[in-house]
C-alpha cells in the first residue's frame, strides 16, 4: 500500500505542477503593452515593380540606439507585400536584401496601432577604387603596367 500512495502522491503534484507551469509560461498579448500590425510593400526603384521572396529582416532598437538581441525574418509574396501583427511600440531596425538590389536598412519608430512600410530597392551601384588613375584617362579602361625591369643581365 505504501507504494500505491506514493505513485498517487506523484500523480497529484504532477497535476498541479504542468497546469501552474503552463499559465506561468504563456503570455498574453495584452501583457506586453500596445503593439503595431506593420505593413510591408518592397519595390524596384526604377520602375515600381514588386520585389518577391525579399527578405525583410526586423530588430527592436534601444533608446540608447544598439540594436537588441532578437529578432524576425520576413519574406515578400508576389506582390512583394509582408505584414506581421503584435509587435511592440518603439524604434524598430528594418532590413531588406533581395538578390540584384542595394540592402536597405533604416530606423523606424513604430508609434500606430497600423503601420505602413514602403520600401524601393536600388539596384548595385558601379564601384570605385582609390588605385585606379581616372583622372589621366577620360576612357575609364585600366592602365597596363609596365613589367619592372629585369635585374640580371645576360652574358
Amino acid at each position: 500500500m505504501g507504494c500505491m500512495n506514493r505513485i498517487v502522491v506523484v500523480a497529484i503534484a504532477w497535476g498541479m505542477l504542468i497546469p501552474a507551469s503552463l499559465a506561468w509560461g504563456q503570455k498574453d498579448k495584452d501583457d506586453d503593452g500596445p503593439s503595431s500590425w506593420i505593413y510591408f510593400t518592397v519595390v524596384k526603384e526604377d520602375n515600381g515593380k514588386p520585389v518577391r521572396n525579399a527578405a525583410v529582416i526586423l530588430h527592436p532598437v534601444a533608446e540608447s540606439g544598439k540594436q537588441e538581441r532578437g529578432g524576425l525574418e520576413l519574406k515578400t509574396d508576389p506582390e512583394g507585400k509582408t505584414n506581421i501583427d503584435g509587435i511592440p511600440l518603439g524604434k524598430l531596425r528594418i532590413q531588406v536584401l533581395a538578390h540584384g538590389f542595394q540592402t536597405y536598412g533604416e530606423d523606424f519608430d513604430i508609434d500606430k496601432p497600423k503601420t505602413e512600410i514602403t520600401v524601393k530597392l536600388k539596384r548595385p551601384q558601379g564601384q570605385f577604387s582609390v588605385y585606379d588613375d581616372r583622372a589621366s584617362d577620360s576612357s575609364g579602361a585600366p592602365k597596363q603596367a609596365n613589367p619592372p625591369a629585369d635585374s640580371k643581365k645576360p652574358n
